[in-house]
């Protein structure tokens, strides 16, 4: 069973990751980022938001890549996903295929079998 998402709230998420909730709000503007809204209009960020936001993150402190590169960089990464999905498909439709073809129809007979010339034979 599927757990409920849980959400946070932008300050919860801002002293988290030691983020001012501005920078927040500015990778939002930038399309960084894409937390739910509630019906108030509250930014809520889920796991996937907080994942996402650990990889820019990463991205602009550690490696020192600037916004730019990391929206090339998000966007391959989501590629690549996408791409890795498609071609698990292809490897399962490919191996399905191959199943089919092996399989000896019913009406097919590996050996031509007259009747009556069945003999019992036995083991030695």
């Amino acid at each position: 069973m599927k757990s409920k998402p849980r959400y946070r709230m932008i300050s919860w998420v801002a002293e988290r990751y030691q983020v001012h909730p501005q920078t927040l709000r500015l990778w939002e503007r930038e399309g960084l980022l894409n937390p739910a809204r509630s019906r108030g209009n509250t930014r809520l960020y889920d796991d996937h938001t907080c994942e996402r936001l650990e990889t820019i993150i990463a991205l602009t402190r550690d490696l020192g890549v600037n916004l730019a590169g990391v929206e090339i960089i998000l966007n391959l990464r989501e590629q690549i996903r996408k791409l890795q999905g498609d071609n698990e498909m292809l490897v399962e439709l490919v191996h399905r295929r191959l199943v089919e073809q092996s399989e000896v129809p019913r009406y097919h007979a590996l050996v031509r079998v007259e009747s009556g010339t069945i003999q019992v034979v036995d083991e030695e």
